[in-house]
């Protein structure tokens, strides 16, 4: 079974005395196990796809399901638990706690879902640990490099074992060690343990890491394939933006 579809998905909003269609009409499927890059530029409809998939927003129009559920059936207090048990997030600020320690933000998504303290932390520096942050488990934000707070990122998306992980630019903010850093990470997660990531980007060598490049423009996907290598990424944004 599909782990996410979207079934002629529309979006439409009013700004001002204008009915701007954000999606319009988007079809899409993903599997288990697949990294998806979304490219679009500015108004393409990315972040509201985005919106949309992650349970922050709903359609006008058109069916999302996840696992086969018809998410348009779920009330506001069904998204949330659905977000809460089976969705991660990594964001390009890396939206972290400063005066918390690693480990407390790590620990974050798994307090809210009410799993006790002690296997709380057992999880979290296992996660740090996996990102190879464990002797960094007692640091502060203001302590770590942007690298090391966007490992820290990943590994609270990944603690509580999401079917599927959104990744806004998550090499927006990073040099080249650290970008390449996180997207083996995020690789990692897909090839070994079987969740699905989509991220947003820009970055052809954050594109070239996925299975699957699909691009949107003025709320309409125009491209669905495989990206190839980065300097093919880099081609294909050109003609395509």
């Amino acid at each position: 079974m599909a782990v996410l579809e979207l079934e002629r998905v529309v979006k439409r909003y009013r700004r001002g005395g204008e009915q701007v269609h954000a999606v319009d009409g988007v079809s899409l499927t993903l599997q288990a196990g697949e990294m998806l890059a979304l490219h679009g530029p500015s108004g393409s409809g990315k972040s509201t796809a985005m919106n949309i998939l992650g349970c922050l927003d709903t359609p006008t129009s058109g069916v999302y399901r996840f696992r086969g559920v018809d998410v348009g059936a779920l009330d506001r207090r069904q998204r949330a638990l659905l977000r809460r048990h089976h969705l991660g997030f990594v964001f390009q600020g890396f939206n972290l706690l400063n005066r918390t320690s690693a480990l407390e933000n790590v620990e974050l998504p798994m307090l809210y879902g009410g799993v006790p303290a002690r296997e709380r932390h057992a999880r979290a520096s296992e996660a740090l640990a996996r990102v190879g942050l464990a002797e960094r488990a007692h640091h502060h934000s203001n302590q770590m490099s942007g690298g090391q707070q966007q490992r820290v990122a990943v590994a609270r998306a990944l603690v509580s074992r999401p079917a599927v992980v959104f990744a806004d630019e998550p090499s927006g903010n990073l040099d080249s060690k650290a970008s390449a850093d996180v997207l083996q990470l995020l690789r990692r997660s897909v090839d070994e343990f079987g969740q699905t990531v989509i991220m947003v980007t820009h970055d052809p060598v954050a594109a070239a890491h996925a299975d699957r490049l699909i691009t949107l423009r003025d709320g309409k996907l125009v491209q669905d394939g495989r990206p190839g290598s980065a300097d093919d990424v880099i081609e294909l944004m050109k003609q395509l933006d």
